[in-house]
């Protein structure tokens, strides 16, 4: 139930958005200079920064659920529909709230969601990696999400940025017991994007196994005369020992130390396990009795936009053609590094002992993004959720003496920057 680790952290004695406030000021620095950046890259190409930031690609189609509805599709000569069906709702829900509310138009709320939902995902970002590895390295794993080469999609007027602030905040409420706010957040979740079901799948089984240690724990209490609660934690409890960045705190991270649930936590934790997928199974449920095909209706939907599950195959053999000719050979190398880098996180992450409910999101995100069959080109932002797999390289970085560790952040920031600019000028996020 628990790895080997360093002792628990001492208790913070600032409140969570006073200790969050570095990293979210310094994720906001970032994305400022990746703002600055690609305003003057577009002026310099006669285009509006503000337009590819709000009202092309996904944002048209966000846009148009806003201000008209569901119903819009649109029929291609090879046959394939692009139905608006495709796009979960609470991010046009909001920019209507916010059109209604404010002379902004619908892609201008949108911008502004995604904007502050982006600035929410980089505390909540903050707040699990605190929990699990201390402070520093949460200012850390909040600044390398902030300069990711595709990072300019977290201020455009996508869903990314919104699923991610719900999603780290609900495994946030997991790692810290609070089973209720983990599944409201999950359903908000689940109707943002269809990677929800990976927040669902963490609440669900942390929860399950939530429930069968406490089982254990009874049963071992029952059995010998109550002297001590014991531990969630196989740590020492000397509190002179020292700690380790890059050390979790549990792999399950229960917030009391008690050997039995009492039965309102026991209650709690239900609700929040029935709560939680309501959101992702309302929309597919409600899509599938608008299209008259049933609970599989939007599995339809995305195959008509050529979106499916295949356990990678289509990614592989797209990757595999790269090396066919050359200079394409070197996408080829650079698609494999990738890959391979991702995985080889993941599972330094299972090595190090994260906790359980990271390691099943994540693992469901990467495998959503990894294996499915079309878009090639949006891999890489539909990555931008698994933001636990940046963990390790944040340990690493909270390990550098902290000029060198910002001098290394400013220049991943400089080259992000640069990038953002050079891709959403270029062909952008499909």
């Amino acid at each position: 139930m628990a790895a080997p680790h360093a002792p628990p952290h001492a208790p913070p004695s600032a409140p969570l958005p006073r200790r969050a406030l570095p990293a979210v000021l310094g994720y906001a620095a970032v994305r400022v200079l990746g703002l600055v950046v690609l305003a003057v890259w577009s002026a310099a190409r006669g285009k509006s920064a503000l337009t590819l930031l709000s009202a092309r690609w996904d944002s048209l189609w966000y846009t148009r659920v806003a201000e008209l509805g569901y119903g819009y599709q649109v029929r291609l000569p090879n046959g394939d529909v692009h139905s608006n069906l495709a796009f979960f709702p609470l991010l046009p829900w909001l920019e209507r709230l916010l059109h209604a509310a404010t002379p902004l138009s619908y892609a201008h709320a949108g911008l502004v969601v995604s904007l502050v939902a982006s600035l929410a995902a980089a505390a909540g970002i903050f707040a699990v990696a605190e929990h699990v590895y201390g402070p520093r390295v949460g200012v850390c794993a909040v600044l390398l999400w902030a300069v990711l080469p595709v990072a300019a999609v977290q201020s455009m007027a996508y869903s990314e940025s919104l699923f991610t602030a719900l999603a780290a905040w609900a495994l946030y409420a997991v790692l810290t017991g609070r089973w209720v706010s983990a599944g409201l957040l999950a359903a908000l979740a689940g109707l943002t994007r269809p990677v929800g079901g990976a927040v669902v799948a963490a609440v669900w089984v942390t929860a399950a196994v939530s429930f069968v240690r406490d089982r254990s724990a009874a049963r071992t209490a029952g059995a010998r005369p109550p002297t001590r609660a014991p531990s969630c934690s196989t740590a020492p409890s000397s509190p002179s020992a020292p700690s380790s960045p890059s050390a979790p705190s549990s792999l399950i991270a229960a917030p009391s130390p008690s050997s039995t649930a009492p039965p309102s936590s026991a209650v709690r934790r239900l609700l929040g396990v029935v709560v939680a997928p309501l959101g992702a199974a309302g929309y597919v449920l409600w899509v599938g009795h608008r299209t008259g095909k049933g609970p599989l209706g939007y599995l339809d939907v995305q195959a008509g936009w050529r979106n499916g599950f295949d356990g990678g195959y289509a990614f592989a053999r797209f990757v595999a053609e790269k090396f066919t000719s050359f200079p394409a050979a070197l996408a080829g190398v650079g698609l494999t590094v990738g890959v391979a880098l991702l995985l080889w996180l993941y599972v330094t992450g299972v090595r190090r002992g994260q906790p359980l409910g990271l390691l099943v999101y994540t693992g469901v995100v990467l495998a959503l993004a990894l294996c499915a069959s079309s878009y090639f080109g949006s891999k890489p932002r539909l990555l931008l959720p698994a933001f636990p797999v940046l963990f390790p390289l944040a340990a690493a970085l909270a390990r550098l003496r902290t000029p060198r560790s910002a001098l290394v952040t400013a220049g991943l920031a400089i080259v992000s920057a640069v990038y953002g600019a050079f891709w959403l000028n270029g062909s952008g996020p499909p």
